[in-house]
């Protein structure tokens, strides 16, 4: 789904109650901080007028018709929405259609129809080459297609229909997304450092959580962390010491709630939620208050940003209300879906992957002077390559949406499939960029799949900010303005963690908001510390830390304890770790 803000660019289908437990390690790297280069971002000139329509693209590929179709109205909308959410899931919904038509791309129908979305039709792109039709503001409008078939109500937003939900083609959305870059550029000093205060805090919480009960939940400690970072990097006031307090999380998520109700599974009995939150729009006045409270810390905080907004034509109130949703929905809601992610990925990959992980970050920083810097993170190729394939495997924004301008061929790898002007055009990202015929081991999580020129040259094929990792926002397209601010904390997140720790376990389970996993870390696991001492583990450790002196180490542990001696297999370990860190 398209937007242009300063995170995730659409709505996160998987929102609410997203947790993670965490278990670490007590071994600390202590380093000061600084913020060199600016966060980039491309200001364009507004788009300039459409020209005449030209006729659908060419193709060498055999044209075949669009396979699928919608059914009979109401009744067959209704049973796919029931396969969708609960017969069969959305994954296997999509997977299904695939086999049975055998092509990427089809018709079909998408929640929630029924009475609020009258019309559920789209075409579904599920392959990499197809997707990317989705960026192309050529092609497709995104006016009001932010949520799918159906748009919330601009009560839930001030009355205001906020940037996520215009095309580029509207002017108020040059206005909108020029406010996006003011903010980022204007606020961008002071980005690492607040992060690192707010997640600093973070893990001191966890462990104390830790430490009274054996595991810690990472996802709700992340939600207030996230929060209060996002309120103390781009506006400069912490929200405890607001009348906001530590209510902010909770209000934003009944106010995601109210808007994506009827296209999220909340884990209610099938009955009362098919029936309720699928076919009505929750009132908003159940959540006005709260809404009013979120906007009245918004206002007080943005002054800035509010006497930019007046320079560039837009009242202080509608971009306030554009200031809420970019920070709390796109944002917010990115962090509290992708932060649980990435721990959940990495901590699948095990002592190695940490190892590897904790020596290049560490020595980054060394080499930079003890400091975290962007310059510093550009020394970390696995770091960055274990960012972006949380991105590609487990994308934060599932779905987008964009309704044909003309007429078009759309091409997958065999076919090309000929689409008609006002078709909804819905794309599914994880499919997209788990394309085997773009990534090999394509379901696997591949530490170090962007590492080197060929790694690369994949980056294009990452897409989470509605646009390829190798462009750039501006106001000529839907790509998030916070790309980059997004990816930099992504890593940043990377950076604390194993500047602070030397590994940690988890424990995935499932949720019940859309079959989501819940990233549980249950027993403290201090690496080295609390390592059970036999040959093959501490071989590998070896081989990771000291390259080819590993086999002397090796000998030498060996000499000294046969292994017999776990204590004293953790203490030569340790001097070695000391030596090189």
């Amino acid at each position: 789904m398209a937007s242009s803000t300063l995170s995730t660019p659409s709505p996160n289908h998987n929102f609410l109650k997203h947790q993670s437990k965490l278990s670490t390690s007590s071994n600390r790297f202590k380093s000061s901080t600084t913020f060199l280069p600016p966060i980039k971002s491309s200001v364009s000139n507004p788009p300039p007028s459409l020209s005449t329509t030209p006729p659908p693209h060419p193709t060498k590929l055999p044209i075949r018709k669009i396979p699928g179709d919608y059914g009979i109205p109401f009744i067959t909308p209704y049973k796919e929405r029931l396969d969708y959410f609960y017969n069969q899931g959305r994954d296997e919904y999509f997977k299904s259609r695939i086999q049975k038509y055998q092509s990427t791309i089809f018709r079909t129908n998408v929640p929630p129809g029924g009475f609020i979305a009258k019309n559920p039709n789209v075409v579904v792109l599920l392959d990499a080459k197809s997707f990317p039709i989705l960026f192309d503001t050529n092609k497709v409008d995104k006016t009001d297609v932010f949520t799918g078939t159906y748009t919330p109500s601009t009560e839930l937003t001030g009355g205001y229909r906020v940037l996520s939900y215009l095309d580029p083609s509207d002017p108020k959305h040059t206005q909108l997304k020029n406010l996006m870059f003011f903010l980022l550029k204007t606020r961008r000093n002071h980005v690492i450092p607040e992060f690192r205060s707010c997640y600093n805090e973070l893990f001191g919480t966890v462990e104390n959580e830790l430490a009274k009960s054996g595991k810690a939940s990472f996802g709700d400690a992340n939600d207030q962390a996230a929060f209060n970072f996002l309120s103390r990097s781009l506006y400069g006031v912490n929200p405890v010491d607001t009348e906001l307090g530590l209510d902010g999380p909770k209000m934003v998520q009944k106010w995601v709630l109210f808007q994506l109700g009827p296209v999220l599974k909340l884990g209610l009995p099938k009955f009362v939620e098919d029936t309720m939150i699928h076919n009505f729009r929750l009132p908003f006045k159940l959540i006005k208050k709260d809404y009013q409270r979120l906007y009245d810390f918004f206002y007080n905080a943005s002054g800035f940003a509010l006497d930019e907004a007046e320079r560039l034509g837009v009242s202080r109130d509608e971009a306030c209300h554009n200031l809420l949703f970019t920070t709390c929905f796109n944002s917010f809601g990115g962090f509290k879906l992708f932060f649980p992610n990435v721990m959940k990925w990495i901590g699948r990959g095990g002592v190695r992957l940490h190892t590897k992980l904790a020596t290049e970050i560490r020595e980054a920083v060394r080499a930079a002077g003890g400091e975290v810097t962007m310059a510093a993170m550009e020394n970390m190729p696995l770091m960055k390559s274990v960012v972006y394939e949380a991105f590609r495997i487990d994308p934060p924004v599932p779905l987008q949406f964009g309704r044909a301008k003309r007429d078009m061929v759309i091409e997958n790898h065999e076919n090309g499939f000929l689409v008609k002007k006002g078709e909804l055009l819905l794309g599914y990202q994880p499919f997209a960029t788990k394309d085997p015929k773009v990534f090999d081991r394509a379901e696997e999580f591949v530490a170090d799949r962007f590492v080197g020129d060929e790694g690369e040259a994949l980056l294009k094929h990452v897409v989470w900010s509605n646009g390829p990792e190798t462009e750039s926002p501006s106001v000529r397209n839907k790509q998030c303005a916070g790309k980059d601010f997004t990816t930099l904390v992504s890593r940043l997140l990377v950076v604390e963690l194993f500047l602070r720790y030397d590994s940690f376990e988890i424990q995935v389970g499932n949720s019940a908001l859309d079959g989501l996993d819940v990233t549980d870390c249950t027993a403290v696991t201090k690496f080295l510390t609390a390592l059970n001492p036999n040959p093959s583990s501490i071989r590998v450790i070896l081989e990771l830390l000291v390259g080819d002196q590993s086999l002397l180490y090796y000998k030498e542990l060996v000499g000294r304890s046969q292994f017999g001696n776990g204590m004293r297999v953790v203490a030569l370990i340790k001097d070695v770790v000391h030596y090189l860190l």
